[in-house]
């Protein structure tokens, strides 16, 4: 079993800051994906950044310059971080860790990202 549990989401005014995290945690073996997506009301889940084991990462083009991932090194890597600034309302929506792992993906409960004009 793999269990994925984020923290960090919240309220915040346009233009402020919050930091996302994702810890991981049960049988991992191999993990070769971290990352972040996203889904706002009515729309499908898209990508927001994903960090490979090797350190590639990849940022959908709405938050490049905007948002940075990161992992902890110091913690077998299990723990995936997004930082994220100058936030907009139209970054709203609930934001979900995810874990590939042998072909397999795997969800964290989500976090919900709400920025006020």
């Amino acid at each position: 079993q793999v269990q994925l549990v984020e923290s960090g989401g919240g309220l915040v005014q346009a233009g402020g800051s919050l930091r996302l995290s994702c810890a991981a945690s049960g049988s991992l073996f191999r993990i070769n994906v971290m990352g972040w997506y996203r889904q706002a009301p009515g729309n499908q889940r898209d990508l927001v950044a994903t960090m490979t084991n090797s350190g590639n990462t990849n940022y959908a083009d709405s938050v490049k310059g905007r948002f940075t991932i990161s992992r902890d090194n110091a913690n077998a890597k299990n723990t995936v971080y997004l930082q994220m600034n100058n936030l907009k309302p139209e970054d709203t929506a609930v934001y979900y860790c995810d874990l590939k792992m042998f072909g397999n993906d795997y969800w964290g409960q989500g976090t919900q990202v709400t920025v006020s004009s």
